[in-house]
């Protein structure tokens, strides 16, 4: 008789919709499988507790303890960084402001899992 599995989900792998439209090999290939795949993974987790194959004070508190959260804002703040390393003037207000949202939500996400 086959074991049933306990785990939560098994991932044998993930489909990009670039993958779906036969979309070539690009320089953001791999963003295309990355971005979705932690999309899918966080999804999952998400799933379960709506399922109620999960306790989720346990799944807040292994995000916390995966500093999901310092992952997740280290991505909009290292895009913060090359939005003004990439400016010609550091004065340009465009630019300035865009990189100031990004810090902003970097700093919101962090703020955000202070409170779980």
């Amino acid at each position: 008789m086959e074991q049933q599995s306990q785990a939560l989900a098994r991932i044998s792998s993930v489909e990009t919709s670039a993958e779906r439209t036969g979309g070539g090999t690009t320089v953001g290939e791999d963003l295309a499988v990355l971005a979705p795949a932690a999309a899918a993974a966080l999804n999952l987790l998400a799933d379960a507790v709506r399922r109620g194959g999960a306790d989720h004070v346990d799944i807040v508190q292994a995000l916390k303890a995966a500093r999901v959260d310092e992952a997740f804002a280290s991505v909009f703040d290292a895009a913060s960084e090359h939005v003004m390393e990439a400016v010609d003037d550091p004065y340009d207000f465009d630019e300035r402001l865009h990189a100031d949202n990004l810090s902003g939500a970097a700093g919101d996400i962090r703020r955000a899992f202070h409170w779980l």
